[in-house]
């Protein structure tokens, strides 16, 4: 099959540089000014109508083809990490403190890589939506979409979307039916006390220590509340009280990841977790405030959807390089958000190598393996043609 993709596989080069140029040029969530832009003018180009403005960097390129009734809509991420690279290529990011440590820069070059193929192909009869979003670091980047009107603009019989992951074989393709990634919620607990002098604890109500008393707590919840055979996280991530050793503090933070592979038992631990911190803050006689700073929904891939892309990647590739089974992670993807609105869709994975010195992603060593674009490129391409014709 790869005679017919080789268009594709000539543009390596020229979609490797524009990886590469977008790697230099990073932008966090919500900040993709060039990046959008640059995505926009590509679009265009190649005939696709372009849309602009939704979570204000996201692209939304459609290219209606024949008289065909399906739509199809594929995402990519476009955003970067608020992290300081170290990996001494020679197009790292010449931005200080910004740094595509998770691939994003590939997502983007490898849909537009299949966005050139199927505009000058044009081998369906349908409509394609190429989805650009931005902020899905933040983790609420296609929530933002999804309410400026994603759906109700460019509505699509099914979506799909990919991710590269460092650790699994290199340009094998990874499935899994029903929840592949975990919710993720971040919570801020404010533990609200009496400072005083540390000679007089007695006169004081200490936030550090109820703030200690509640980290404790909370790792009951997942070992007793919990059944075993449901994973879930809890991590606090950070406690900060105070800066003198002679000073009870009067107020103390506390900050929380919590993560679950089934949206009830994500539920289970908001709650709990709020019980536990209005209690041992009460039992110390003091207050605490939980802000619930953002969150997202446990990824759940469709089973006639996945089946539908496992085909394709069979064609593809051959069985022998498709996973069917994938375990699921407990790392999270706003993808979620949109495969809640609309269930028919599927999230895979593409292999980016298991070579022991490959970084995995969100690591200061990470680059994107530019020997995927045209294996993510293919495969989007073929998914696009086998379900719009």
């Amino acid at each position: 099959m790869s005679g017919k993709f080789q268009h594709i596989i000539n543009s390596q080069a020229l979609f490797t540089a524009l990886r590469r140029d977008l790697h230099q040029h990073p932008e966090i969530g919500l900040e993709e000014l060039r990046t959008s832009s640059i995505v926009a003018d590509k679009l265009r180009s190649w005939g696709y109508q372009v849309h602009r403005g939704m979570a204000k960097t996201g692209v939304v390129g459609t290219l209606k083809v024949g008289h065909g009734d399906k739509t199809l809509g594929l995402r990519a991420d476009m955003d970067a990490l608020p992290m300081q690279e170290q990996t001494g290529k020679s197009w790292s990011s010449r931005t200080e403190g910004k740094f595509h440590g998770c691939g994003h820069d590939g997502h983007t070059a490898t849909l537009l890589c299949a966005a050139e193929y199927l505009a000058k192909t044009q081998n369906f009869r349908g409509t394609l939506h190429l989805i650009f979003q931005p902020g899905e670091e933040l983790l609420y980047g296609g929530k933002l979409m999804l309410e400026d009107g994603l759906f109700q603009q460019f509505p699509c019989d099914a979506i799909y979307a990919l991710h590269n992951m460092p650790g699994l074989k290199k340009g094998h393709f990874y499935f899994k039916t029903g929840a592949m990634m975990a919710s993720s919620d971040t919570l801020h607990i404010e533990v609200s006390g009496k400072g005083g002098h540390g000679a007089f604890p007695e006169k004081s109500i200490d936030a550090t220590l109820v703030a200690c008393q509640i980290v404790l707590a909370l790792q009951t919840v997942v070992s007793r509340n919990v059944s075993p055979f449901s994973p879930a996280v809890i991590t606090v991530g950070s406690l900060c009280s105070g800066e003198a050793p002679n000073i009870i503090n009067a107020s103390a933070m506390l900050k929380l990841s919590v993560r679950a592979l089934d949206n009830k038992v994500r539920q289970q631990l908001l709650k709990r977790i709020g019980d536990i911190a209005h209690g041992q803050a009460q039992s110390f006689g003091a207050k605490v405030n939980i802000d619930h700073i953002n969150g997202s929904p446990v990824l759940i891939n469709d089973p006639e959807a996945t089946a539908f892309a496992i085909n394709v990647a069979r064609e593809l590739v051959g069985e022998s390089r498709v996973c069917t089974n994938t375990a699921p992670v407990m790392g999270s993807e706003d993808f979620a958000f949109m495969l809640t609105e609309n269930p028919h869709g599927s999230y895979l994975f593409l292999g980016a190598g298991d070579e022991p010195e490959r970084c995995m992603v969100h690591h200061p060593g990470y680059d994107f393996n530019d020997e995927l674009i045209v294996p993510g490129a293919m495969f989007f391409s073929h998914l696009a043609e086998c379900f719009l014709n």
